[in-house]
């Protein structure tokens, strides 16, 4: 990418940027904590919220180890479609074997003195994308066997938190108040995998059971495309929620220069409050 000029022919060089990882095109009044990269960031979240190397390399192998049960067991058939002239079946980031153990062996990426970050506990770099096609229940029938279920969008929120990357998920207590719906009665949590750190800070945070987050594992195994990782969170709590009976969900996924975003889904066909 090129960054913009000041003028249409600049006289001096320009230099191309790079947007397929971290902290791209930064705003020279922004406060300096808040344009630090991504990685950096998420070593002082881990500082900050003591999250361990062990933890974020747990976390990580459990990713990998939910998502290879989730798609043996054809949980992702519906989810995903074939590309024409590409002879894969899944994600080809996925691993078999991967252990805690075996991830404590990488070295730390962006920091090499006391660093926590790897490339194991930490998305992969890769391509994608995602499209959902979202109706009322009046249209349902356009969208033939192909449609999810029917759910309802309840409640979105955004929120810039003091730590960069800890995502607070404000959806819970903007648009849905008037139902008073609280951590306790949320049965599936859809949430982002950029780093492990991040998630496992996130789930300290909001005091929620681990085992309802990603249950089909997350973006440390499947990857994290950017511009295709909202749909595909959003895409496999509705799955996982319709699969399960399930009637209330939360996607939320962490953005740059520390914001973070969530969305209330409630799965009408379900039973229960």
């Amino acid at each position: 990418m090129l960054p913009k000029t000041e003028r249409p022919f600049p006289m001096k060089n320009l230099e191309l940027v790079n947007t397929a990882l971290g902290w791209r095109l930064i705003n020279e009044r922004m406060p300096a904590e808040w344009t630090v990269s991504l990685g950096e960031a998420t070593e002082q979240l881990r500082e900050k919220y003591g999250v361990s190397r062990i933890r974020q390399d747990e976390f990580a192998a459990r990713s990998h180890r939910l998502a290879l049960e989730a798609w043996d067991a054809g949980k992702y058939e519906g989810l995903t479609v074939e590309v024409p002239g590409a002879d894969l079946t899944r994600d080809e980031t996925l691993r078999q074997g991967v252990s805690a153990e075996s991830l404590a062996n990488l070295s730390p990426v962006f920091r090499k003195e006391g660093g926590t970050v790897t490339a194991g506990n930490a998305s992969p770099l890769n391509d994608g994308a995602s499209a959902a096609w979202i109706g009322s229940r009046a249209a349902w029938g356009e969208a033939g066997p192909e449609a999810s279920g029917s759910h309802r969008l309840l409640g979105r929120g955004c929120q810039r938190a003091p730590v960069l990357r800890l995502c607070a998920c404000r959806g819970l207590e903007q648009g849905v108040g008037a139902r008073h719906l609280t951590w306790d009665r949320v049965d599936a949590v859809e949430l982002n995998e950029a780093f492990a750190a991040q998630s496992v800070a996130c789930i300290d945070a909001w005091g929620i059971d681990p085992e309802i987050v990603n249950a089909w594992g997350g973006a440390v195994a499947i990857g994290h495309p950017l511009g295709a990782s909202g749909t595909r969170c959003l895409s496999t709590l509705a799955a996982r929620m319709q699969a399960d009976g399930q009637r209330w969900g939360v996607a939320t996924l962490c953005i740059g220069v520390g914001q973070g975003l969530a969305v209330v889904l409630e799965n009408v066909d379900a039973e229960g409050e």
